[in-house]
């Protein structure tokens, strides 16, 4: 009970996107592990950490945690769905087989159809994966199955996806939203940004720009994962845009 009391302690921290404490959740996470090491939630939410933390440009260190925390929770709760789609989520993201994290998601949905993180963390991966529609659908059950959901994550994986379909007004409307609820959450800002800037709305894009730059020197990523080429591009070429790189 103390291990799982540690573990929900870390959640709301995880949940604010900003860094210092963020590795405040990482300190709570690594005490419930300590006392039980092969809790699958918590080896998840590591991994789930370590994720957010490089995408705050906080370095490249925390990759290879990111990917070890998300094998240990596979490990550690194989049969358990939101285990296995948080950990499918890092390794898409950060790890080398894209193929191996789909069925993973998949295996999560198999196991339990009703698990509204499921289909989150499926959407957004099909995102990555260059499938914005079927990220939507994914979302919006999502939304169904958990109508009360904190709301400013799938709002993110929506304007992504709204994005990368170039809906930018639509796109732009549900970044913004996030940011009123997590105005330091680096994705929403860059997808933003990048929207501004294929609008031609040049200086809100330098505007949320100037916000992305107080909280990461990064501010057009070299790793991207996404999987659709155009579509990495669409991105990169709005960011390098609305960063004055474009002119």
């Amino acid at each position: 009970m103390t291990a799982y009391d540690l573990y929900l302690r870390a959640l709301p921290e995880t949940a604010s996107f900003e860094k210092d404490r963020i590795r405040r959740a990482l300190e709570l996470l690594g005490q419930a592990i300590e006392r039980d090491p092969r809790y699958g939630h918590a080896l998840a939410q590591v991994a789930l950490c370590h994720h957010q933390l490089l995408d705050a440009g906080d370095g490249e260190t925390h990759r290879g945690p990111a990917v070890d925390f998300a094998r240990r929770a596979l490990q550690a709760a194989p049969e358990d769905p939101e285990v296995l789609a948080v950990a499918a989520f890092v390794l898409g993201v950060r790890g080398e087989d894209f193929d191996v994290a789909v069925s993973l998601i998949d295996r999560a949905l198999a196991l339990n159809p009703s698990s509204a993180l499921g289909w989150y963390w499926s959407g957004m991966l099909g995102v990555i994966a260059g499938h914005p529609d079927l990220a939507l659908e994914h979302f919006d059950t999502f939304l169904r199955l958990s109508p009360r959901e904190r709301p400013s994550v799938h709002l993110t994986g929506i304007g992504m996806a709204l994005f990368m379909n170039r809906r930018f007004e639509d796109a732009a409307a549900k970044l913004a939203g996030s940011l009123e609820r997590v105005p330091n959450f680096t994705i929403s800002l860059r997808f933003l940004a990048a929207c501004y800037a294929h609008m031609g709305r040049l200086a809100e894009a330098r505007e949320i720009v100037r916000r992305l730059r107080a909280i990461t020197p990064v501010v057009v990523p070299t790793n991207l994962r996404f999987r659709d080429p155009l579509q990495k591009e669409l991105l990169l070429t709005g960011l390098r845009l609305a960063a004055g790189e474009a002119e």
